[in-house]
């Protein structure tokens, strides 16, 4: 497989920016690499929103990354360190720095691929929901709106992977503004489902069709789990009550981050 290089600050992992890296990885393997906050610092001249760290968690757990590298500080954000990564393609988007970052492939023999913003913004359309799939482990449904995707999500996701394989039913727009109000939700459906279901620990990220708390009845139905996972926000006296009349094993887990991480919410992210 071609060694494919994306090489961006990606200071606020936007859902543009896993667009960016799924893309990439339509070409072969692809390495990231990673910079870190002072080349943030010198590069876009203002702090990361998210600290290295809390960025290396998050595309360490992207589906579409084979490698992580950590760039040096010194790194100009319009070359790529060849002692570190000696890539076929350089994937870009098209912005600022594309002209640049092309003549420096062309000295360098190295290929390059120019993603346009309007590519960017298209997001697949969900998947649609399986019948009873077989697995050898237990079948695990999380139910949410993951409208400002955070790490914190990507940690729930990991615990509920420990139970089996996790099903993500991402709530539909209406219903999110039936239980959230008007301004909710930020992103349509299919841009929450595509980010949901770009985290290795996820199975597949689905799009609910029912109403109210239990708005993923019709996806249970089809999926027959074992297991409903909520975290403490999610808990719901209605989703225990239907987990008890239909045998599904209902978990409540914690809502805490990743060890050494910072705790994040949708609503403090996205300021209402």
């Amino acid at each position: 497989m071609p060694t494919i290089a994306v090489s961006e600050s990606f200071h606020d992992l936007k859902t543009r920016h896993v667009r960016l890296v799924s893309e990439a990885a339509r070409l072969g393997d692809v390495t990231l690499l990673l910079w870190p906050d002072e080349l943030i610092r010198s590069a876009d001249g203002h702090e990361p929103k998210f600290p290295t760290e809390e960025r290396r968690y998050f595309w360490d757990s992207c589906r579409y990354v084979t490698r992580l590298v950590d760039s040096p500080s010194s790194l100009s954000p319009t070359t790529l360190d060849l002692s570190l990564i000696k890539p076929d393609i350089w994937v870009m988007p098209d912005d600022a720095r594309a002209t640049s970052r092309r003549d420096w492939c062309d000295r360098n023999d190295i290929d390059f691929v120019v993603v346009s913003e309007e590519v960017l913004k298209q997001f697949p359309p969900a998947a649609v929901c399986p019948e009873n799939p077989q697995s050898a482990r237990k079948k695990v449904i999380v139910t949410g709106c993951f409208d400002f995707f955070h790490t914190g999500h990507v940690r729930f996701f990991e615990e509920v992977d420990e139970l089996g394989d996790l099903y993500v039913c991402v709530g539909h727009d209406e219903n999110i503004r039936l239980l959230k109000g008007e301004g909710h939700p930020l992103f349509p459906a299919n841009e929450r489902a595509f980010i949901a279901g770009s985290v290795k620990f996820a199975k597949q990220a689905l799009v609910t069709s029912g109403q109210g708390w239990l708005d993923a009845e019709p996806e249970i139905e089809r999926l027959r789990p074992d297991v409903y996972a909520v975290n403490e926000d999610g808990d719901r006296p209605a989703k225990r009550e239907y987990c008890a009349a239909h045998g599904i094993e209902y978990v409540v887990l914690k809502r805490l981050p990743k060890p050494g991480l910072t705790r994040r919410t949708s609503t403090d992210l996205r300021g209402f």
